[in-house]
């Protein structure tokens, strides 16, 4: 067998390992090594316009996961259990619109964009926003299109550490607006240009998952020729 089929096997083999766990073995934990190559395919994915329009929160202090844990009802079995746990945030309107400060920052000095180039793309980006994808029709329609590039990021880290024997669960079962509250009382919102996205813990598994299920090929693809 060669070196891509072996490859694809592994690949399938991670994605047929990874579920969504709700208990994780409190006792088992996640070398740093480990951790920070999954925080690296999170800083490595790719994002609409190259924006990153993400922070990823590690939330280590246990007062503050007994806060989100009474409002966070997807979360109750796996902040207190997972090795590490993570409140993905998208960047607000007041970030992400191409006129920004933090939008002339990413082209210029992350892109590397000459003042120049910059100029030449700033009406494709104002008219991608304006009229393309109505983006700006309204802020939750902005915040929205920020969260669903963070959702790339999200799908990297859970396929990278199941690759490696690593369990995750994506978790949106919380109550945006109080989660909201707790992370600005703890100056985590950056005045406004963050909100949370997504949640999702990671760690070990405490016990055998079900069988995975899914639907067959044919019934979710179609060939359009």
């Amino acid at each position: 067998m060669d070196n891509k089929e072996t490859k694809k096997q592994e690949i399938i083999k991670a994605f047929q390992f990874r579920h969504a766990t709700k208990d994780f073995d409190p006792d088992r934990k996640i070398s740093d090594d480990d951790f920070n190559f999954i925080l690296e395919t999170a800083r490595l994915s790719p994002s609409s316009m190259g924006l990153e329009p993400w922070k990823f929160l590690v939330i280590k202090n246990n007062e503050l996961k007994q806060k989100l844990a009474k409002v966070s009802w997807g979360a109750l079995k796996q902040l207190p259990s997972a090795s590490h746990f993570v409140i993905i945030m998208a960047r607000t309107v007041v970030d992400t619109k191409y006129d920004t400060g933090y939008f002339a920052y990413q082209m210029k000095e992350i892109r590397q964009f000459s003042d120049e180039l910059f100029a030449e793309k700033i009406q494709t980006y104002k008219t991608f926003q304006e009229e393309d994808l109505h983006l700006l029709d309204n802020e939750r329609t902005m915040f929205d299109w920020a969260c669903r590039q963070t959702y790339i990021a999200l799908g990297n880290m859970m396929t990278a550490a199941a690759q490696i024997g690593i369990d995750s669960c994506p978790i949106e079962g919380f109550s945006f607006e109080k989660v909201q509250k707790i992370l600005a009382d703890e100056g985590l919102l950056e005045d406004g240009k963050l909100g949370i996205s997504v949640m999702v813990a990671f760690g070990y598994r405490d016990k055998k998952p079900r069988p995975k299920t899914r639907r067959q090929i044919s019934e979710i693809v179609q060939w359009v020729e």
